[in-house]
C-alpha cells in the first residue's frame, strides 16, 4: 500500500501519471461557478428574498437575552422550552447543552420583569438556584460584522499587492484571490444551507481559514513559477502542460496538509460539540474544517485554471504554445 502511494506520488512527479486539472479547466470552472451561485442562492431562498433571513445567527448578532443554568438536575432542552414558554408563550426559545450539568438558553429580548420570571421558572424546572441572566444588543454584532468586513478587505488588498510583487504578475496574484472569495462564499454558503449557527467564532474561523487557502496557493503557485521560468523555446511542453506538470507535484503535498490540519480540527469539532459541549469551539472548529477542505480543493481545481485562462492570450505564451506544438507534430512525422 505504502509502496503504490509512494509510486504513485513519484508518477506525478514526474509526469508519467496526470490529474487533468487544466485540460479540464473550463469544466472545474464551470462546476466553481455553479457552487458559488447556489451558495449565494440559497439565503435568498431560505430567507424567502432576504438573506439576512437565510442565515442563522447567533444572539451576538441578532440580540436578546440569555441564560446560564448550572448545577442542573437534567439538561433536557424541552425543560427549558416549556419554562420559557410558561412566561412568555410566544418568544422564540434556542437552547444548548453546556458540559454534562449546564444548559444555556438563548431568546428573543424580553423585559426585565420577564427576565427574572424566566429566571425563576428555570430554576424550577431545573431545580437549581444558580442561574444567570444577560442581556445581548444586535449592536454588539453590528460592530463585529463591520469590523470583520474591513479586516477581510484589509486582508485581501495587502494578499493582491504582495503577491503582485513576490510573483512579478499580477495574473497571478488576482487568480490567488478570486479562489480566496471562492472559499469564503462557499463556505458561508454551507453554512445557509445546513443552518449552522454564525457566531464571533465561526467569523474568526472564516477568517482564518483564509490565510490556510492562500498558503496552500502560494506554495503551488510557486511550483508554477519555476516550471514556466525554465520553460525554453525548445520545450517540449505547453504553457498549460507545464502549468499541470506543476500542480500534480505538489499535488501529494497540497493533499498531506490538508488531511493533517483536517484531523485535528475534526477532533476539536467532536470534543466540542459531543464531550464539552462548548460552542465556541464547535462554531470555529467548524468553519475551519469546511474551509480547510474546500481551500485544498480550490488550489488545483479553481485558481491554477484561473491563471492559466489569465495568461494563455498573452502573444509570448502563444508563440511558443504553437512553436512547440509545430515541433511535437515534425517529431510525429518524422518517428
Amino acid at each position: 500500500m505504502a509502496n503504490g502511494l509512494t509510486r504513485f506520488g513519484n508518477d506525478l512527479y514526474t509526469g508519467e501519471r496526470s490529474v487533468p486539472f487544466i485540460p479540464m479547466r473550463r469544466i472545474w470552472l464551470t462546476i466553481g461557478a455553479v457552487l458559488m451561485l447556489l451558495a449565494i442562492a440559497v439565503p435568498f431562498i431560505r430567507g424567502g428574498g432576504n438573506p439576512a433571513d437565510g442565515f442563522n445567527f447567533g444572539i451576538e448578532f441578532r440580540g436578546g437575552s440569555q441564560f446560564t443554568v448550572s448545577a442542573a438536575s437534567s439538561t433536557n432542552p424541552s425543560v427549558a422550552e416549556d419554562a420559557v414558554h410558561s412566561v412568555v408563550a410566544a418568544v422564540g426559545v434556542h437552547v444548548t447543552t453546556v458540559g454534562t450539568d449546564g444548559v444555556r438558553v438563548q431568546t428573543d429580548q424580553l423585559t426585565d420583569p420577564q427576565t427574572q420570571d424566566v429566571a425563576a421558572a428555570l430554576k424550577k424546572a431545573y431545580d437549581t438556584e444558580t442561574v444567570t441572566s444577560s442581556f445581548i444588543g444586535p449592536t454588539w454584532g453590528a460592530d463585529i460584522t463591520r469590523q470583520a468586513l474591513i479586516g477581510l478587505a484589509v486582508f485581501l488588498s495587502l494578499a493582491l499587492i504582495l503577491m503582485a510583487i513576490y510573483f512579478r504578475t499580477w495574473k497571478m496574484s488576482l487568480a490567488a484571490i478570486l479562489s480566496l472569495i471562492h472559499d469564503l462564499v462557499i463556505t458561508i454558503g454551507v453554512y445557509a444551507a445546513t443552518g449552522f449557527e454564525i457566531t464571533p467564532a465561526a467569523v474568526i474561523g472564516f477568517l482564518t481559514i483564509l490565510g490556510f487557502s492562500l498558503y496552500d496557493t502560494v506554495v503551488v503557485f510557486d511550483k508554477i513559477r519555476e516550471n514556466t521560468s525554465e520553460q525554453g523555446d525548445e520545450s517540449t511542453r505547453t504553457f498549460a502542460e507545464t502549468v499541470n506538470l506543476a500542480v500534480n507535484q505538489t499535488l501529494v503535498r497540497s493533499i498531506n496538509t490538508g488531511v493533517v490540519a483536517a484531523l485535528p480540527v475534526a477532533a476539536i469539532l467532536f470534543i466540542g460539540s459531543f464531550v464539552l459541549g462548548a460552542d465556541t469551539l464547535r462554531d470555529i472548529s467548524l468553519a475551519l474544517l469546511v474551509g480547510t477542505v474546500i481551500g485544498t480543493y480550490s488550489t488545483p481545481f479553481i485558481a491554477s485554471p484561473l491563471y492559466v485562462m489569465f495568461r494563455q492570450g498573452e502573444a509570448k505564451v502563444a508563440a511558443r504554445d504553437k512553436r512547440t506544438l509545430t515541433l511535437r507534430a515534425k517529431s510525429a512525422v518524422s518517428a
